[in-house]
């Protein structure tokens, strides 16, 4: 019987050794592939596509088309048009974030996220579906305005969460250093993630603030904030298999962040970017006149602006940039070492990396295209099936494959 015991344990033994090694495998080296190579779009900045398989295309300048069915397609059809209205004055404005309906089948409720001028604001609304299948702009109805007192720091994404709630994110407000210190002020919706319920409404307010939001009963705060101290998300994005929510915050001068949003989190601007104190160009540090009672979270990641950087953070191995753009956890199933890890990149820089995670702690992260394979990268996206897409800002959309 000892021999057969012993085997046994050795069997075991090598069998927790394979699994051992499955699950330390190394995040792999993407390439990108053009995914529509007869296609040349115009400042895009969004991808969706429908559980019914068609393919929706945001640009910045204030149109949405169909994309064709087949990827060798020449032509879009267009679906949404609100460019004669002239979103799109300076870069951080336009057309930003769009949003369907999760019953969109049934009642083809569409929403969009624009900027808006004389006065500045961002404004969220809601249209319908026309008999012919293309949006009518009559049917608008503003379901939030925000006024914005500078042109940039927008944010501008909007998506519905698993819960069916409708989450935005809106920046700071602009300018340089949180000058109005909107990032800790509970009082406005400026440098937040939002949470609202388009199903629901009032009298006097044509939205529904869920009860379960956590600043509804505190006095002063808005009812319709999620999480605060955040200084211009520009790109979020819920994991669909876990339903955590997962956000790249825009740094100013120094350090580019990823956050996992929870309820009611503070994360901490405009007295901390990325996981340091915020230094201001006038000398000293950036305070707040705003005492809440929660304490800044750290970014799950963070990366710097310079290389002389890297020394001062826990990840000094990352490579640097200037501007993230937040994108999703990948669920596919083309690229098995990939599935769980959170793909992000850098705007300026066109670099492109992956982490995986456990529990808000990162286990390994990795450069996995570039740096500058192209410039400028708008979004990310993803597909019924997980996979991931890039959006050029020049005008194409890639696929990320195995290299």
């Amino acid at each position: 019987m000892k021999p057969i015991f012993s085997v046994t344990r050795m069997v075991s033994a090598l069998f927790a050794l394979a699994i051992s090694f499955t699950a330390l495998a190394e995040i792999p080296q993407l390439k990108l592939v053009n995914a529509y190579p007869n296609l040349k779009v115009k400042r895009p900045l969004w991808m969706q596509q429908l559980p019914d398989g068609r393919t929706f295309l945001l640009e910045q300048r204030g149109k949405v088309y169909l994309l064709p069915k087949n990827a060798n397609g020449k032509s879009t059809t267009l679906f949404f048009d609100i460019e004669k209205r002239k979103p799109y004055v300076k870069d951080e404005e336009g057309l930003l974030g769009m949003a369907f309906h999760p019953q969109f089948a049934k009642n083809g409720k569409f929403y969009a996220f624009y900027s808006a001028h004389k006065p500045l604001r961002s404004v969220v609304s809601e249209f319908r579906v026309s008999k012919g299948g293309t949006i009518d702009l009559a049917t608008e109805r503003k379901l939030l305005t925000i006024q914005r007192p500078f042109w940039n720091h927008d944010g501008g994404c909007i998506l519905f969460g698993p819960d069916g709630k409708l989450y935005i994110t809106h920046g700071d407000g602009g300018s340089r250093e949180d000058p109005n210190d909107n990032g800790q002020n509970l009082a406005t919706l400026r440098g937040t993630i939002l949470r609202i319920d388009v199903n629901g409404g009032t009298t006097t307010r044509p939205y529904g603030i869920p009860r379960d939001n956590p600043f509804v009963n505190r006095k002063g705060a808005r009812g319709e904030i999620w999480a605060y101290g955040l200084r211009n998300v520009w790109r979020m994005s819920f994991d669909r298999a876990t339903g955590e929510l997962w956000a790249g915050d825009v740094g100013q001068d120094y350090w580019e962040e990823v956050n996992l949003i929870v309820k009611g989190g503070n994360y901490g601007w405009r007295f901390r970017e990325g996981m340091h104190e915020s230094p201001s160009k006038k000398g000293g540090l950036l305070t707040t006149k705003h005492r809440n009672p929660e304490r800044a979270i750290n970014p799950v990641i963070e990366y710097p602006h310079t290389p002389a950087l890297a020394a001062k953070s826990v990840f000094n191995k990352h490579g640097h940039g200037l501007s993230i753009t937040g994108g999703y956890v990948y669920r596919g199933k083309k690229i098995p070492a990939l599935r769980g890890a959170y793909v992000y990149g850098d705007y300026k820089s066109g670099t492109v990396w992956a982490f995986k995670q456990r529990a808000g702690k990162v286990t390994e992260y990795s450069q996995v295209i570039g740096p500058n394979p192209i410039r400028l990268i708008a979004s990310f996206a993803e597909d019924n099936d997980g996979e991931q897409y890039l959006l050029g800002f020049q005008g194409n959309i890639y696929r990320l494959e195995a290299k």
